[in-house]
């Protein structure tokens, strides 16, 4: 059968090592004319003027920061506080801040679904421990607010540079068909903004 999972980008599940409850974010701060839109499970860097932005799909010269869940803001139609699953591009006061909520440990751990069928059982055994990179970081569905990002099934190698490290699969009975798209990996971040990596590249100019 197929699986039941659909796109959702990176849905944080827990910390690597303790409860899957173990989970927290940080407030950042997104800049009023940033027209990018951010959705739910995306993955998002600092640029240097302080702010998140949009990361990239692979990551290769960048240091996450981590991913976002929600923001909240005054619009500038309503003057109203709205919290949002998605940052929208626009309609922000500038006269208050826009606030990022972001999973940011570099060892949180996520559930994403991959965006192609694996040949077999074994296959897809073989992709833990192996390094990955999304598609569709920079898309989503703005009535739900969530990302469209998935596991770039043929980027699994051991290149080092790649954004993501497998650690683990789902094991949902749902998303079980190696035989289909859909199958839930686990991983998390091969560099982060907050680890001690000795470099600043994941700052945009």
């Amino acid at each position: 059968m197929s699986n039941a999972n659909t796109a959702f980008g990176l849905r944080a599940i827990g910390i690597l090592g303790q409860a899957p409850n173990s989970m927290g974010m940080t407030k950042y701060n997104i800049l009023s004319t940033n027209t990018d839109k951010i959705w739910q499970g995306t993955v998002v860097i600092g640029n240097n003027a302080g702010y998140i932005v949009r990361g990239s799909a692979t990551g290769s010269a960048q240091n996450p920061v981590g991913v976002f869940s929600g923001c909240n803001y005054v619009s500038s139609t309503s003057k109203k506080p709205v919290w949002s699953n998605y940052w929208p591009g626009a309609d922000a006061d500038p006269n208050h801040p826009i606030i990022a909520h972001v999973y940011d440990n570099p060892m949180q751990s996520f559930l994403v679904s991959a965006n192609a069928l694996f040949a077999s059982a074994a296959a897809l055994q073989a992709a833990v421990f192996g390094n990955v990179n999304l598609v569709d970081n920079d898309s989503g569905t703005d009535s739900t607010g969530m990302s469209s990002g998935k596991l770039d099934v043929s980027s699994l190698a051991t290149t080092a540079n790649h954004l993501f490290r497998v650690v683990g699969v789902s094991g949902d009975m749902a998303n079980e068909d190696t035989t289909a798209a859909g199958i839930g990996l686990i991983v998390r971040f091969n560099r982060h903004f907050n680890l001690p990596v000795g470099t600043t590249t994941g700052l945009h100019a």
